[in-house]
């Protein structure tokens, strides 16, 4: 049998040819998200729409439902416990772990809530309607099962390191509960979740801050400015201007004097930043929903309407109803799974920290997330979008409700949710600049734990310190790069990472039964 870190170095050189071979590279992992349906000719897909539905989201979907059944509905049953649980009513400081629960659950959430809930939800109705929010509202329902799953096991299957740290999460879940067989699975989980990291933990955020900010002070300076003159340095991949270097150097002081105090310090700061920054985003989208109440009805008409009966493009589109409706609802399900996270594995780390005896207890935790990150605060952002009309000025109603609205006004992304607070509040757009700055800190701060535990288990606890000194670069790298090509890498390794964990999860199913089934029939 390999060692791990021959298992690692194989899974390393695979990636790496896979991604410098010629006519291979970036595209192979750009097809990930769109596998088979990238394999399938145009015709083919206009006479058998439900052939498009990417195999990762039926593989995520799917596991979510079958664990729900499995499980009895978790996410009804054990909603009042985990707030129980997570307001301190069990805690002890005797049990063993690093973090409380309400900590574990804030560095869970603090790289969970992030650019997803200001972007995502703008680009999910961007391109397929209201009725996309519905989707992602199914699929945050089902992934509060997945949440429970891939956590209550990281818990009870977790190690302590020398240093007297616990270390959890998917690869070990995998090593442990299923044997050494498994190794293989455990190394490429893992490896997969060092490079997401760097890239969609990472890269993306800092991107999203300097840009956001860059958007702001464009206006005031102008693109003359020295500070915003963009320099072409390396064409379609690294073109910053003077504002996103300084930025990116800062963000990265920032990320590094936090991160480089390990687990208690992030815990520390991400349970004072992550209640500051969703209340004064949700706050702010409650009172403009609030205040425009008279449409809150008609809204909530369209999404469901439009959710199983959206229009079909103007100029028609093959199988027309059939695509127009799988259209919105995969816009709806994909963004729910990369708001939530739901399946990927990487919260069952964060949360694999907390002070307790019983792994179940972490569990109903954990599956709090999902409503707090997608039913909550990414509705919230898309009724903000849908009272204050600028759902208008999308592609989606442009192309088909009414054509006249010129492609010039159509606004995408985070873009779109700053002009939507714009339009309900003064200075709205600087309060949605304040969220982005503050979700991508955060998410920057906690994906960084994900990382430390997955280096640690590939290559031991002596080179953590060499990750986070790569971490903190990446930061910097991040905020000078171009968006596309870090988001494809990202993804991919997002969606890789993603099923070592559903294996593991539906493999363990029976024995995450019986552990559930011993805890609550005590509490």
């Amino acid at each position: 049998m390999m060692s791990k870190q021959q298992y690692t170095l194989l899974v390393f050189s695979i990636i790496g040819i896979l991604l410098l071979s010629p006519g291979i590279g970036v595209a192979f992992y750009d097809k990930v998200w769109s596998f088979p349906g990238n394999l399938l000719s145009d015709d083919f897909i206009n006479s058998f729409p439900i052939a498009s539905i990417p195999f990762m989201v039926i593989a995520l979907l799917g596991t979510g439902i079958y664990m729900t059944f499995k499980l009895g509905f978790p996410q009804l049953k054990h909603v009042l416990h985990g707030i129980k649980v997570t307001r301190g009513e069990y805690d002890d400081v005797e049990d063993e772990g690093d973090l409380n629960h309400f900590k574990a659950l804030s560095t869970a959430l603090a790289a969970t809530v992030g650019i997803g809930n200001i972007a995502g939800v703008a680009i999910a109705i961007y391109y397929g309607g209201p009725g996309a929010l519905f989707w992602m509202w199914i699929t945050a329902f089902f992934g509060t099962a997945l949440k429970y799953s891939e956590c209550t096991l990281a818990l009870q299957y977790r190690e302590t390191d020398k240093f007297g740290n616990t270390a959890g999460g998917p690869m070990y879940t995998i090593e442990n509960g299923l044997g050494p067989k498994w190794r293989w699975l455990a190394v490429t989980f893992a490896a997969f979740a060092v490079i997401c990291s760097f890239f969609t933990g990472n890269a993306i955020q800092s991107f999203t801050l300097t840009d956001q900010l860059y958007s702001q002070f464009l206006p005031i300076l102008g693109e003359t400015h020295p500070m915003m003159t963009k320099s072409v340095i390396v064409p379609g991949i690294f073109e910053p201007s003077a504002l996103q270097i300084i930025l990116g150097i800062l963000l990265a002081f920032i990320v590094g004097s936090v991160i480089l105090g390990g687990i208690k310090r992030i815990g520390n700061v991400t349970g004072y930043l992550v209640p500051i920054m969703a209340t004064i985003y949700v706050f702010t989208a409650l009172f403009i929903v609030l205040s425009n109440f008279e449409k809150v009805g008609s809204s909530f008409n369209i999404i469901f309407s439009m959710a199983f009966n959206p229009p079909a493009q103007i100029s028609g589109i093959g199988a027309g109803a059939v695509i127009a409706f799988l259209n919105t609802m995969m816009m709806g399900v994909k963004r729910g799974l990369f708001s939530s996270e739901a399946g990927q594995g990487s919260a069952a780390i964060a949360h694999s920290t907390a002070k307790t005896k019983y792994s179940v207890r972490e569990g109903v935790v954990a599956l709090l997330e999902p409503y707090i990150d997608t039913i909550i605060i990414c509705t919230l952002t898309g009724l903000v979008i849908m009272v204050t009309d600028s759902w208008y000025l999308t592609e989606f109603y442009a192309t088909r409700i009414d054509p006249s609205i010129s492609e010039d006004l159509w606004i995408n992304s985070s873009v779109l949710t700053s002009y939507a607070f714009a339009q309900g509040v003064p200075f709205g757009d600087k309060i949605v600049t304040l969220a982005v700055v503050l979700f991508a800190i955060s998410t920057a701060i906690s994906w960084s734990f994900y990382g430390d535990r997955a280096t640690e288990y590939l290559f031991g606890s002596n080179a953590i310190k060499y990750y986070r000194y790569v971490y903190v670069f990446m930061v910097f790298v991040g905020s000078t790069l171009l968006l596309e090509p870090v988001w494809i890498f990202g993804d991919a390794a997002l969606g890789f990472m993603t099923f070592p964990n559903l294996i593991a999860i539906i493999l363990l199913s029976s024995k995450l039964k019986d552990i559930s089934s011993n805890y609550f029939e005590k509490y």
